[in-house]
This record gives C-alpha cells, structure tokens and sequence, in this order.
C-alpha cells in the first residue's frame, strides 16, 4: 500500500532493485526536515539553557547527510520511474509532497550559513523560487475544482503553508533587503492556512476515519502555528501578542494530536510516512524555546524543555527504526 495514498502503487517491469527505486516517497524528505529542524531546536537549547554545542551540530551534519542520501535516491527514480515520478505528482494528496525537497531546500541554509554564506545563500534563493512557483502550481490545480472532500488531508497544508519557511533563513543570511519576500511567504502561509483547516477539521468530523497509513500525518497540523510563530517572529524581529496567539495554539494542537497519536505504534506497522511527524515537532521545540527566551520563567522553561525531549526522543526513535529497517533488508517494505 502507498503510505500517503493508501492506494497500491504500481512498478514498472524491472529488477527488485528498479522496484524499491520505483517505491521511494517523495514525503521521505520529510526525514531531512526533522533532522535540521531538531539541529535548529538544539541550537536554540544552546543559546538558552547552555546545552553543549556539539549536540546540534552533529544533528546539522546528520541532516545534510540525509539530504544528500535521499536527493540522490529520488533522482535514481526520476531517471528509472519516470511514470511513477509523474503519477505520484498528479495524485491530489500525494503530489502536495513535493513541496518537502523546497521546504528543505529554505531550512538547510540556516545550518549551511556558517560554512559557507553564498553557498547557503544559492539554495535560499532556489527555495524560495521553487516553493512560490509549487504554491502558485497547486493553488491553481485546487481552484479547476474537482478536488474530492476525502482528499482534504494534512498533506494539503505543505505545499502552500510552506511559504511560511521562506523568512526563516534571512535573518541568518544577512538579506535586510528582502523583508518584502519575507512578508510575501508569511502572507500567504498565514492566509492559506486558515480555509485548509477548516477544510482538513471538516473532514476529519464529517467523512470516514483516515487510513492507518495516513495517520502520522495529522501531525502536520502543527505547522501553521509552530512554523507561523518562528516565520512571524523572524520577520518582525520581535515577539508579540500575535506571536503569543500561535504559540499559545501550537500548545493547544500538539496536546490534541499527541493524544491522537499515542497508540500509533501498536496500530499501524512501521513506514516511512511516519517521518511526516519529525519536522513539526522539532518545529515545536524550536517555537517553544524561543518563546522561552523572550518571556522566561520556569513555566515556559519546562515546556521548552518538554518539547524538545518528545520531539528528540521520537525522531531518534524514527531514525533507528528506519535504519534498522534497511540493515534488513526492508526498505521497500516500510516504503510501501
């Protein structure tokens, strides 16, 4: 079964090898999203609580590694599955995956900028212009209609509410320049983000339950806040009532899906499409530690500290279970 579709895929003629290929998500980039956003929690832990140095930045070469691993194995498939490349772009909830290669592409900078500033400055630049043209592409695919009430799934919030990555690097960048860019990604994220709830809240209470499969994605919805804060926070340079507002829901959210999620492990196998809950919690942690520094007390501390325990341990946990997954020799199986 397909992790994101719930559909069974189907591979062209080939060897076992052409078949595995053939099977890679494009959401796997999801995997190289939660391990820079858990290096930048980490960094942030080390501004403010004084946690080693080196924590972070081991998670920083972990996930340009990651990067480059999964780069490399979806342009194996672009060049020997081309069909299933094409089918999994078309497909009305699978395709809105895409925009996980561009939101990495706009977070790596912000662990490349030390090494080196044009280098992170190039893949800044061909995020943002990949991700404003994805978004332009699926918004215009949305409004043709005939989109199926029963596609509304989380994974429609990462194409479009993905433009709230785009402020996130500058600040790091040294681009004062660019606030208007910055401003055009948090307007529209911001914007987007209010009618995809409210179409993803309405199908969760009115249509059938969502697929086991599909389950980890509801994670995603943690975006809009955790995200929102940070890209809010780094545009305006300050945190305000507003930035308190999504904070205070991030809260809100991840207390409501963490108990949707808590039995996940006992009702649905292993896949790799459980990576789609990495970059929101490590987004999480990261939101809620910044918050702890502008307004720091024992309370905001804790939950600081909190978050970013659960958001570490569980992205660990998904990082062991997925290479031991591979050491057996079952990667097409936790891919499919």
């Amino acid at each position: 079964m397909n992790t994101i579709t719930g559909e069974k895929p189907a591979f062209p003629a080939g060897t076992a090898s052409t078949s595995t290929i053939a099977a890679l998500p494009v959401a796997l980039f999801g995997s190289v999203m939660g391990l820079t956003g858990l290096a930048l929690a980490w960094r942030s832990a080390h501004a403010h609580f004084s946690v080693p140095s080196w924590i972070g930045a081991g998670l920083g070469w972990m996930a340009i590694f990651a990067f480059v691993a999964v780069t490399a194995g979806y342009a194996c498939k672009v060049l020997t599955a081309g069909t299933a490349v094409r089918d999994e772009f078309n497909h009305p909830i699978a395709g809105n995956m895409f925009g996980t290669p561009l939101i990495s592409i706009l977070l790596l900078p912000l662990l490349l900028a030390d090494l080196s500033l044009p280098l992170a400055r190039a893949f800044w630049a061909a995020g943002a212009i990949g991700m404003s043209v994805f978004a332009w592409f699926i918004v215009s695919r949305w409004m043709r209609g005939a989109q199926q009430p029963v596609h509304a799934t989380p994974a429609w919030i990462v194409p479009v509410v993905g433009m709230l990555d785009v402020p996130l690097a500058l600040p790091a960048l040294q681009w004062p320049r660019l606030h208007g860019v910055a401003m055009f990604g948090l307007a529209i994220g911001l914007f987007f983000a209010l009618p995809l709830m409210t179409l993803i809240l309405s199908r969760l209470m009115f249509q059938e339950p969502m697929p086991e499969s599909l389950r980890p994605s509801l994670m995603i919805m943690l975006a809009p806040f955790a995200v929102g804060f940070s890209a809010y926070a780094s545009t305006t340079g300050h945190v305000d009532d507003f930035a308190t507002a999504l904070y205070m829901l991030m809260l809100f959210m991840l207390a409501v899906l963490l108990g949707r999620l808590r039995n996940l492990p006992a009702c649905s196998t292993f896949k790799v499409s459980w990576w789609a809950v990495s970059f929101p919690l490590s987004a999480s942690a990261t939101a809620a530690i910044r918050y702890a520094s502008h307004s720091p007390n024992r309370y905001t501390d804790g939950i600081a500290i909190a978050v970013l325990v659960i958001a570490t341990v569980v992205i660990a946990g998904l990082l062991i279970r997925t290479l031991w997954g591979i050491a057996r020799g079952e990667l097409r199986a936790v891919m499919t």
